[in-house]
């Protein structure tokens, strides 16, 4: 399931529209994995996991032993689906202002020296052209 374009992008290009594509299908996760995540795995917070909250997946981690995190991942099941087309929201949001923008998204790519700037939230490097936060999803100043 590929998220809808936005509705800026009936100006964009083939190739921005591609490159969109491209980039959702890639990173955007599914309701169904998420809540069979949240089923099964939850005790151990793979659910976290998957939406990329380390944090909280590595609570639910040093905290399973207690089954609190059983309860609470069993009632997390009801709430993925939403939880995950948030994530898919705000990825999607993320790529359309960096493919609107004229900039490449580039993941986990060392930049040339010289056009290197830091986040201002989390010290992440961004390229000179970025909009936003790779890493924490901040807008860039």
């Amino acid at each position: 399931m590929i998220a809808a374009l936005p509705p800026s992008a009936s100006a964009w290009s083939d190739e921005q529209r591609a490159l969109y594509y491209a980039h959702m299908s890639a990173w955007q996760k599914d309701e169904v994995a998420g809540v069979l995540l949240a089923f099964f795995l939850g005790t151990f917070g793979a659910h976290h996991f998957y939406l990329r909250r380390p944090g909280l997946g590595i609570l639910y981690c040093c905290l399973f032993w207690t089954g609190i995190p059983t309860v609470v991942s069993f009632i997390e099941c009801f709430f993925m689906p939403g939880r995950v087309r948030q994530y898919n929201l705000a990825l999607a949001t993320y790529f359309a202002a960096n493919v609107a923008g004229g900039t490449t998204v580039v993941v986990n790519a060392t930049p040339a020296s010289g056009i290197v700037r830091t986040c201002a939230r989390c010290g992440a490097s961004l390229l000179g052209g970025s909009n936003y936060c790779g890493n924490c999803g901040a807008k860039a100043s």
